[in-house]
C-alpha cells in the first residue's frame, strides 16, 4: 500500500492510498472519488509526461510519499 500526493497548483492538495499494480485509471477513480470531479475529466503527469490510464504505478515507478501534478480538462 502506498500513499500518492497529488496537487493541482490551484490550494488543492489530495492524498490518495493505493497498491502499486494499479493502474493510472483506477488512481483517477480514486481521485474522483475524494474531489467531486469525474475521471474522465482528470489528467494526471509529472512535468511534461502525461500518464495513460492503462499502465501501472509500478510501470511508472510511482513510490510511497511521491508527488505529481493535477490538472483537469
Amino acid at each position: 500500500m502506498i500513499e500518492v500526493v497529488l496537487n493541482d497548483r490551484l490550494g488543492k492538495k489530495v492524498r490518495v492510498k493505493c497498491n502499486e499494480d494499479e493502474t493510472i485509471g483506477d488512481l483517477k477513480k480514486l481521485v474522483a472519488a475524494q474531489t467531486g470531479t469525474r475521471a474522465d475529466n482528470i489528467r494526471i503527469q509529472k512535468w511534461y509526461n502525461i500518464y495513460k490510464d492503462h499502465i501501472t504505478l509500478k510501470d511508472y515507478e510511482i513510490h510511497d510519499g511521491m508527488g505529481l501534478e493535477l490538472y483537469y480538462n
